[in-house]
């Protein structure tokens, strides 16, 4: 039987080996070498001396956390609404279905809502006397569209450990003479706290790292570390210095898996 169970765990241990560790340290030892592909340590210092990488990190961590925070608000009470709902699984395939979709297609979709005369956001406003207004390439649809996109990333779990709650539980703080808000606060929200945790890690780290939606709906005005990954390796080929950004986001991934890993007893 254990035979069996490691002969089968041997293709996942090769996907992680190739497609994990192995491009980590590939960018890891790219971080070392500058464009002239000599040996050096100062991309790291001039990452860390430079004020543009630097408010860079804050700006990509700033959206990130507010990203996070939009997406929580909206996804708490639609996952508890959901456990409550008679279909309550084919309403959360309705909420999962737009992930299906193409990211690079839904971007599309909301730079055409967003565009500033001939979108649907301006015409819309323009049957109530609205004056068009420049809704795209502003922090504002940038995350609007981040939050829609990541949603269903925070509803998922959070709808899990909700539905996972003994309900026999939440009866006995109500016959002890709590009330609903008590029961919820005392009761529902910390049992849930798992899932809102796994909610975080999945919305709050993609959204460290991305690239294309600052550039169709932030334009330049959202610049983070993602934005200079994709400078570094397309534009001024200076990989070593987009190696070293890479390894500081996977540096700041990793910590954030840290602080908002399970707390155990």
């Amino acid at each position: 039987m254990k035979k069996t169970a490691s002969l089968f765990s041997v293709p996942y241990l090769l996907w992680l080996l190739l497609f994990v560790v192995a491009p980590v340290l590939m960018l890891l030892y790219q971080s070392f070498f500058d464009i002239s592909g000599n040996f050096t340590l100062d991309n790291y210092g001039t990452f860390f001396s430079s004020w543009t990488y630097l408010r860079m990190s804050f700006n990509s961590v700033l959206y990130a956390a507010i990203i996070t925070l939009v997406t929580l608000l909206i996804s708490y009470p639609t996952a508890y609404l959901l456990t409550r709902l008679k279909h309550k699984q084919l309403w959360l395939m309705l909420v999962i279905l737009p992930t299906w979709v193409n990211l690079l297609l839904k971007a599309y979709v909301f730079d055409g809502d967003f565009w500033y005369e001939q979108g649907g956001i301006n015409a819309f406003l323009g049957f109530f006397g609205i004056a068009p207004m420049q809704i795209l390439f502003t922090d504002f649809s940038f995350i609007f569209v981040a939050s829609y996109i990541e949603i269903p990333f925070m509803i998922l779990p959070i709808f899990n450990a909700l539905d996972d709650l003994d309900e026999n539980i939440v009866n006995a703080s109500k016959d002890l003479g709590a009330n609903d808000w008590q029961t919820f606060t005392k009761v529902i929200f910390p049992l849930s706290l798992n899932g809102v945790r796994s909610g975080v890690q999945s919305v709050f780290i993609p959204s460290l790292s991305l690239f294309m939606l600052t550039r169709l709906i932030g334009g330049n005005r959202v610049i983070t570390l993602g934005t200079a990954i994709e400078q570094h390796f397309l534009t001024t080929q200076n990989w070593g210095m987009g190696a070293t950004i890479g390894v500081v986001l996977i540096a700041a991934m990793i910590a954030t898996m840290w602080l908002t890993k399970e707390k155990r007893q």
